[in-house]
């Protein structure tokens, strides 16, 4: 249960339905230009003569423009306007693609038949549109010698035979050597 002094309290997604859009009595300007619900302009009224027109209807006046001058309100089925908006929505958070940073660790000895194999499993993670970040962990000596491990990255850029773009160039940070590839259009 939320209270006043928890901080999810103003959060958007705890609003009701009414803090959303203004409905009927909530309606409180002087003058409103309203919208037919089949969709023509009955122009500029009193909120209370929209009131009344939209419960001659047995509808819900609603107010889809508040910051026009006059408000724009509607006439339409309130509820049934909310369950489509909501189904719309339910329908393009099914539809988006999440990409996924993924990540494939070489080292600077890494032999050819390892560097295929890592080779193909980041194709397999680039045909699924996900991104992939190379990386390369430097120990002891082998930071005396960060251009030997650019030049596997980059070997190995070549082997994926332009299913690749590289976002982020092979660079020196620290102790890592690291690389960011993306899906190739």
């Amino acid at each position: 249960m939320l209270c006043v002094s928890d901080p999810l309290f103003f959060d958007a997604r705890y609003t009701t339905i009414k803090e959303q859009h203004q409905i009927n009595e909530d309606i409180r300007d002087k003058e409103v230009r309203v919208i037919s619900a089949s969709g023509e302009q009955l122009g500029i009224m009193s909120a209370r003569e929209a009131l009344q027109r939209a419960e001659e209807e047995d509808l819900d006046l609603v107010k889809i423009s508040p910051s026009a001058v006059p408000p724009v309100c509607k006439i339409m089925n309130y509820g049934k306007f909310k369950f489509e908006q909501a189904k719309r929505e339910k329908e393009n958070r099914k539809n988006q693609k999440i990409v996924e940073l993924k990540e494939i660790y070489l080292s600077m000895t890494i032999d050819i038949g390892d560097l295929n194999v890592k080779a193909k499993k980041t194709m397999e993670m680039l045909s699924d549109g996900n991104k992939v970040k190379v990386s390369i962990r430097m120990r002891g000596r082998q930071q005396a010698h960060a251009s030997m491990g650019v030049d596997v990255m980059k070997r190995f850029f070549e082997m994926l035979g332009g299913k690749a773009v590289m976002d982020k160039a092979p660079k020196t940070e620290g102790r890592n050597i690291l690389m960011i590839l993306s899906p190739a259009k």
